[in-house]
C-alpha cells in the first residue's frame, strides 16, 4: 500500500474520530459511564477471543525472535483481561471531568469570566506490544469526550484487532463508534501518516521502547506527551528500615521489569551498605537479578559484577540491577538529577527531614516515600487508567488520565458590554 492510500486511510479515520467527538460532547455524563460499564462486560464476556487472538500473536513473536521484554509486555492472561474490565468500570466510576468550572469572578464592568474543563480533540495513541492499553485508551478517551484513534505494533495486530473490535461493537450500541478509530494496517508509513495528520489529531501519545518514542517526538508535527526512558531509582537512606527497604527493592526491580516504573538502579547510603547490600543481594540472587555494582558495592559483596558509566544511564526492562553505594543525601540526589529520567524516584528513610528533603529536591513526575516506584501508574493512582505518562512539564505531568486529556476555555457572561 503506497503512502498516499495510507494517508487517506488515516485522514478518513481521524475525521471520524472528530465527528464521534462532537457527538460525545452532546451525551450526557449517564450515557457515557453506560457505554463503558456496557464495554466492561463485553471484554469479559468474550475474554476467550481476546486470548486466542492473543496466543497468535505470542506465536508470531516466539516464531520472530520478539525481544523478551516485549514479550512480557504482549502477553495476556485471564487476570490481565479482568483487570482492562474493571479499568472500564473504574473509569465509568470517576468524577466527570468535562464542564467543571474551575474558577468564576465578576470584573468591575460587570462581565462574569470562568473557566471550564473542556476535551482536547482527537488523540492519537502510537503503542507497541501491550493490548491492554488499547483499552485503557478508550475508556478514558470516551469519559473525557475526545476522540481517538489508535495504532498498535503488528506485534500485538491480533490482540488489539479483537479488542477494538469489541470495544466499537459496544460503542456502537449508544453510537458511539465512531469515536473508536483502530488502524488495522501494520505499515510503519501508518505511523508517519499519524504524526504528520496536524489538522485532524490534537495530540499524539507514543508508548513503547526507547528508540520508538524518541522517533516520534523528534518527527511529530503534532504535540507528544510522554516520556523516552523509565530510569527509576530507589536511595536506601542511612535512617532506612532495612526490612522495609528490602521488601520496597525487591518489589520495585522484580513485581514486573519490562516496564517503564520497575527500578533500574538501587542507591545506598555508606553507613549502612556493609549490613543493607548483603540482604538485598541475596534476596534478588535467589529472584535471579544480575547485579552490576561500583567497587564499594563489591569490595562488600563479591558476587556483583562490575558497573559501567552506560550502566547507570540504561533502562534495562530485564533481570538487571545497578548498585551504587554514596557517601551521603547529596551524593544521592545528585546521581538521580545527573542519570534519572525525571520519572519515579523513590528514598527509604525513617527520618521526617530527609524524606520532606528528598521529596523537595527530585525533579521526577512522581516521587516516593516509603513504597515502590511500581505505584506510577494511573489504574493504582486511582485514576482508572492511563494514556500514558509524561515526564514533560507542559500540560500535565506523571500518569496522564482524564485531566491530563482535557484543556480549558474561557466563558464571559455578559449583558450587553462593549469596550470603550
Amino acid at each position: 500500500m503506497n503512502k498516499q492510500t495510507i494517508d487517506e486511510m488515516v485522514i478518513g479515520k481521524a475525521r471520524l474520530a472528530r465527528a464521534g467527538m462532537r457527538k460525545l460532547s452532546n451525551l450526557s455524563s449517564e450515557i457515557r459511564n453506560n457505554a463503558l460499564e456496557t464495554m466492561a462486560e463485553a471484554i469479559w464476556e468474550q475474554r476467550e477471543q481476546i486470548l486466542t487472538a492473543n496466543q497468535i500473536d505470542l506465536e508470531n513473536g516466539e516464531r520472530t525472535d520478539l525481544a523478551q521484554p516485549l514479550m512480557k509486555r504482549l502477553e495476556l492472561d485471564r487476570q490481565k483481561v479482568e483487570v482492562m474490565a474493571d479499568n472500564l468500570r473504574q473509569v465509568a466510576a470517576l468524577p466527570e471531568p468535562i464542564g467543571e468550572v474551575s474558577r468564576m469572578w465578576e470584573r468591575p464592568n460587570g462581565l462574569r469570566i470562568g473557566v471550564v474543563r473542556v476535551p482536547l480533540g482527537v488523540v492519537g495513541v502510537i503503542y507497541e506490544s501491550r493490548p491492554n492499553v488499547t483499552v485503557e485508551v478508550v475508556a478514558l478517551c470516551l469519559k473525557s469526550g475526545n476522540g481517538v484513534i489508535l495504532r498498535g505494533g503488528s506485534e500485538a495486530i491480533a490482540s488489539n484487532s479483537a479488542i477494538a473490535e469489541i470495544l466499537q461493537k459496544s460503542a456502537a450500541t449508544f453510537e458511539l463508534a465512531e469515536a473508536i478509530q483502530f488502524v488495522e494496517i501494520t505499515d510503519r508509513k501508518a505511523v508517519q501518516s499519524m504524526i504528520e495528520a496536524h489538522d485532524q489529531i490534537d495530540l499524539i501519545v507514543p508508548r513503547g521502547s526507547q528508540e520508538f518514542i524518541r522517533y516520534i517526538m523528534k518527527t511529530s508535527d503534532i504535540p507528544v506527551v510522554g516520556h523516552a526512558d523509565g530510569i527509576c531509582h530507589i536511595f536506601v537512606d542511612q535512617d532506612a528500615d532495612l526490612e522495609m527497604a528490602t521488601e520496597i527493592a525487591v518489589n520495585a526491580k522484580t513485581q514486573y521489569v519490562a516496564v517503564c516504573n520497575a527500578m533500574e538502579t538501587l542507591l545506598v547510603h555508606r553507613k549502612i551498605a556493609d549490613d543493607f547490600l548483603p540482604i538485598i543481594q541475596s534476596s534478588l540472587s535467589q529472584l535471579e537479578v544480575e547485579l552490576r555494582g561500583c567497587e564499594l558495592s563489591r569490595s562488600i559483596c563479591a558476587d556483583i559484577s562490575p558497573v559501567t558509566e552506560e550502566d547507570w544511564r540504561t533502562e534495562y526492562l530485564d533481570e538487571i540491577l545497578s548498585i551504587r553505594v554514596v557517601d551521603d543525601f547529596e551524593q544521592a540526589v545528585d546521581h538521580i538529577e545527573r542519570y534519572g529520567s525525571h520519572h519515579s524516584d523513590a528514598i527509604v528513610t525513617d527520618n521526617y527531614a530527609s524524606a520532606q528533603k528528598f521529596l523537595k529536591m527530585v525533579d521526577s513526575a512522581a516521587v516516593y516515600v516509603n513504597a515502590s516506584t511500581r505505584f506510577t501508574d494511573g489504574y493504582e493512582f486511582g485514576l482508572g487508567a492511563e494514556v500514558g505518562i509524561s515526564t514533560q512539564k507542559l500540560h500535565c505531568r506523571g500518569p496522564m488520565g482524564l485531566e491530563g486529556l482535557t484543556s480549558y476555555k474561557y466563558i464571559i457572561y455578559g449583558d450587553g458590554q462593549i469596550r470603550t
